[in-house]
């Protein structure tokens, strides 16, 4: 591990990372998340660099933990969304990929509602592209920090079994961690109404569950997806109230789980919904260490990226 580098020149999804190279952006987000406990949160790695987020999507946990991240590497950093900018008159997305390029921008990490963008953006700019979220393509630094708490929690993810609960066909994010946690040697269970769960997904390799008690049964982790009404030009299920009475974790639903389960959750979060507030906020929940741990991620994601290939000892020595 200590000779693999990451040659990637973008992260645009995991379904581009190895083993090796997932578990070295993990590795590599260890030393970054001690210097959370410095006096002074910052080292001067990336100095002179400017990171731009991009974000079509409206956002407060993924741009803001971005924005942190590359400051505390002492990145330049402008934030942009589409309501404040060029983009709500029609300037189209290479355009505004042109004009940041013009400014010597090093990296765009950029969320938009259309799967495949920052693929695109990749082939049409020269600066260096993380995805921030695309559509219900990808959302791999999401992944990557959920992998490192359970790694961190669990001390691996090889043999874990993991629920992945909710709003399957709408989510980024259950695609990302689905293809991790297979990565590391884990087994992923969806569950959920029929009608959100995307046809022949068993074809990445999950078990799939409509019942609720069968699909938790002896996991080691739950992690909840956000209903995303906002994405349905349909209702999917009768009602609110139904969901939360069949697929809503509580405390009674946990224990199903094993004993020392974790609960986890993207965020934002429909309290009383996905999961009841007892749950969200007991000791088995990890959602706050998930955005405290999606800073030491994305740290690692940009000096691995722009550190010109130094090891990460040299900066946090």
């Amino acid at each position: 591990m200590d000779n693999l580098t990451f040659k990637h020149r973008h992260l645009l999804g995991l379904a581009d990372l190895s083993r090796e190279e997932i578990e070295l952006v993990l590795s590599t987000a260890v030393p970054m998340k001690q210097i959370f406990t410095r006096s002074v949160k910052k080292v001067p790695v990336l100095r002179g660099k400017t990171v731009v987020n991009l974000f079509y999507e409206a956002s407060t946990r993924t741009r803001t933990s971005f924005e942190i991240a590359a400051k505390r590497l002492s990145a330049d950093v402008i934030s942009i969304s589409s309501s404040t900018s060029s983009i709500s008159k029609g300037e189209s997305l290479i355009d505004t990929a042109k004009t940041l390029e013009a400014m010597n921008s090093d990296v765009i990490v950029i969320r938009h509602n259309a799967s495949g963008a920052p693929q695109f953006l990749s082939q049409h700019a020269s600066c260096q592209i993380v995805n921030g979220g695309d559509g219900i393509h990808e959302h791999p630094t999401q992944a990557l920090l959920d992998l490192f708490t359970m790694k961190e929690m669990k001390g691996g993810i090889d043999g874990l079994k993991v629920a992945i609960v909710g709003d399957i066909l709408h989510s980024r994010v259950s695609r990302s961690n689905i293809i991790g946690i297979h990565r590391l040697g884990g087994e992923v269970r969806l569950v959920g109404p029929p009608t959100l769960i995307p046809k022949d997904i068993d074809k990445m390799g999950c078990k799939i569950y409509y019942n609720l008690e069968e699909g938790l049964d002896g996991v080691d982790v739950i992690y909840c997806l956000r209903i995303q009404l906002e994405r349905q030009a349909k209702k999917l299920f009768p009602s609110l109230e139904e969901y939360v009475r069949l697929y809503s974790i509580n405390d009674k639903r946990v224990k199903l789980a094993k004993r020392d389960v974790l609960v986890m959750h993207p965020g934002p979060m429909n309290r009383g919904v996905e999961l009841s507030t007892s749950v969200a906020y007991s000791d088995q929940s990890t959602i706050t260490n998930q955005v405290t741990n999606g800073i030491a991620i994305r740290m690692a994601v940009f000096f691995l990226l722009l550190g010109g290939g130094r090891s990460v000892q040299e900066i946090t020595d």
